[in-house]
């Protein structure tokens, strides 16, 4: 059960996040590396598209790779786009998939080539290792870490933030674009992801009593700072 929530507290989270902005997208988007579009709560990314033209899905191979389905495309993230590519999106969406390939820098301005608007990623910032045979894991990101890289390619991240979970994986959620002034007025208001993982060693007041009752400690005992 603590595995489970591990890995599906992150996911159900960036799921509600997501939500939060994939109605404003329009026109042409992808999932890059989608394998097959599951969100994992019972649904499919598509469907959190509600104002798209069209919706492509990229794969890889390996496990989890191409999936033989309608509107996917096969792409290495990790060499130049094909020309078809260039801008051909308005919005590219990636979760939970540039952790896996080495050359991050390439990947992600692979990305920003795609798209003539927007880009969403969802990344890990702290997360067990997870890899197979197919693909390794190499990477975990800090907010400074993708609002540089993008603006490496010409984009500004408008909106950010961060699992807020103990007990759990911690995700990134960023949107960058290439007109920011089209997006400061559609995006909700959001601290950003500037202390990220800030909650990291720190005991709930609830923990710390479940923990002390079970000693036998007294509850007088002085409290640390609450986590978040």
């Amino acid at each position: 059960m603590f595995v489970d929530r591990v890995f599906r507290v992150p996911r159900v989270w960036s799921n509600k996040e997501l939500r939060k902005i994939a109605f404003h997208c329009s026109g042409d988007v992808v999932n890059v590396s989608g394998w097959e579009d599951r969100d994992k709560e019972g649904g499919r990314y598509r469907d959190y598209f509600v104002n798209a033209k069209s919706y492509y899905i990229t794969n890889f191979t390996g496990w989890r790779g191409l999936q033989g389905c309608a509107n996917e495309i096969f792409l290495d993230l990790s060499v130049n786009l094909p020309e078809w590519f260039y801008r051909r999106f308005d919005t590219v969406f990636s979760h939970t998939t540039l952790e896996h390939i080495l050359d991050v820098r390439k990947a992600l301005a692979n990305l920003c080539e795609m798209s003539k608007d927007a880009v969403i990623v969802v990344v890990p910032f702290c997360q067990a290792v997870h890899e197979s045979e197919s693909y390794g894991d190499y990477w975990r990101f800090t907010p400074s870490c993708l609002r540089k890289l993008f603006l490496e390619n010409g984009f500004e991240v408008v909106y950010e933030s961060e699992t807020g979970r103990p007990n759990a994986g911690v995700y990134l959620f960023a949107l960058a674009t290439r007109n920011p002034e089209r997006w400061v007025v559609k995006v909700p208001r959001s601290p950003g992801a500037q202390n990220a993982g800030a909650w990291i060693g720190k005991r709930s007041a609830g923990r710390f009593l479940r923990a002390a009752l079970r000693c036998g400690r007294p509850r007088t005992t002085r409290w640390p700072a609450a986590g978040v």
